[in-house]
């Protein structure tokens, strides 16, 4: 299969506390040569200061001096490379039980997810956390790298039992395409470059694996679903009867003539214009940004949406949403919050909490429906007036919403319509 040389690949990276994340990244970004020269002569002259013979890889990752300090790495740090066959962009998220909400921040984009177990613990808690997010935001690919093999002499025996443990539980869960691969991240061995010591590995290192993985279009190509922006009536002579409908088309194909529909108010009409930028075109398709206008003067606003008359969503009020709690904070009873769906923003309450998932055995419990920081719930909502929605497995645009907390203002959940 041939690759496109401006393809892009996001990727995020995710395990427990000290599996070797930002090594393994670090030693990507050095064996493909993907260091620009006075970054490599920091990181050099830290690690000397440090007392280490070698290059610290970790430091290629850790951009804010305060984490190096402190010796961990915080929130989601995003790197950038490119190889002769492909772009990159990797989202290295913490691996602490307490940033499971920023592995749901760097996940939600991409097209495949690197999971780390370290050889010498097997599975863990994490493992099965951060596997359960990959699921439920349907990331395409999952590639399991066993890091720290020169830890455990190199001992085909353990990944093979590593491999046994992480299929026992992931074949609960919606993962298509699993890949193992056994590294040494430290050492390089099977990263960018085939391992010496492990040549009973027949399988490709992981850059190979990225360079060559498909990568798939997550947008809905059948459902058109135009979330309107802004409204344009310019303040011109010229263009004084121009009434057009400005936002970015989250799936679908529009052209001149289709029938569509206003949401949630019902109204028809046709396209009478197409346009893009200053230049007028006949059909416009996801993820463009254009502006439309229509054959009939109808009454749209901010947040309405214009959909194909033989294909709608569903407009409605009260539905139900796999939901991460992203906030400090503990969700509080009936309480009101602003909830962001594409361009469409609405008062809001959790109305019930249905249950919450076990992450370690992906149980459903009933009893304690209190909402606090990294919980995965199915839950109830019930907005201020109806709004347009696909569920998530059909359109990630339209399928996905996040809840603001109208005090502090500050992003408490984010969420994914079932």
């Amino acid at each position: 299969m041939k690759i496109d040389k401006n393809q892009l690949l996001r990727f995020t990276t995710a395990g427990s506390v000290d599996d070797g994340k930002s090594t393994l990244i670090g030693r990507l970004l050095y064996d493909s040569k993907s260091i620009f020269e006075d970054q490599l002569e920091s990181v050099e002259n830290t690690s000397r200061k440090k007392g280490q013979e070698g290059v610290d890889l970790a430091l290629f990752t850790d951009g804010l001096k305060d984490e190096r300090e402190q010796g961990i790495t915080i929130d989601v740090a995003y790197r950038y490379f490119t190889t002769p066959k492909r772009k990159f962009i990797i989202a290295d998220t913490p691996g602490h039980i307490q940033y499971t909400r920023n592995m749901v921040t760097g996940a939600s984009t991409a097209n495949a997810a690197v999971i780390l177990i370290d050889a010498r613990h097997g599975v863990t808690e994490q493992t099965k956390r951060h596997s359960f997010i990959a699921s439920l935001l349907q990331i395409p690919h999952i590639i399991v790298c066993i890091n720290k093999m020169d830890l455990v002499d190199f001992q085909e025996e353990v990944y093979e039992d590593i491999i046994t443990q992480f299929e026992e539980f992931s074949s609960k869960l919606l993962l298509t395409d699993i890949r193992f691969i056994p590294i040494s991240a430290l050492l390089g061995d099977n990263v960018v470059n085939r391992s010496a010591n492990m040549e009973w590995y027949k399988g490709s290192p992981l850059l190979y694996e990225l360079e060559n993985i498909h990568i798939s279009s997550d947008i809905n190509k059948v459902d058109a679903r135009f979330a309107v922006q802004t409204v344009l009536r310019p303040q011109n002579e010229e263009f004084k009867d121009y009434r057009g409908y400005v936002g970015r088309i989250a799936s679908g194909i529009y052209r001149i003539g289709d029938e569509i529909a206003a949401l949630p108010s019902g109204f028809t009409s046709k396209i009478k214009s197409i346009h893009l930028a200053d230049k007028e075109i006949n059909e416009a398709f996801a993820p463009m940004s254009v502006a439309m206008t229509l054959e009939d003067d109808i009454d749209i606003s901010r947040g309405d949406m214009l959909v194909k008359t033989n294909n709608q969503p569903e407009t409605i009020q009260e539905f139900d949403v796999m939901l991460c709690w992203l906030n400090n904070e503990a969700a509080k009873p009936r309480a009101k919050y602003t909830l962001m769906h594409t361009t469409n923003e609405q008062r809001a309450i959790i109305k019930e909490v249905t249950y919450k998932i076990d992450i370690n055995t992906y149980n459903r419990i009933t009893e304690d429906t209190n909402l606090t920081m990294n919980d995965i719930a199915r839950i109830k909502i019930r907005t201020s007036k109806p709004i347009m929605l696909d569920a998530y497995r059909e359109n990630r645009n339209t399928g996905s919403l996040i809840l603001i907390d109208e005090q502090t203002k500050e992003t408490v959940a984010a969420g994914m319509i079932v």
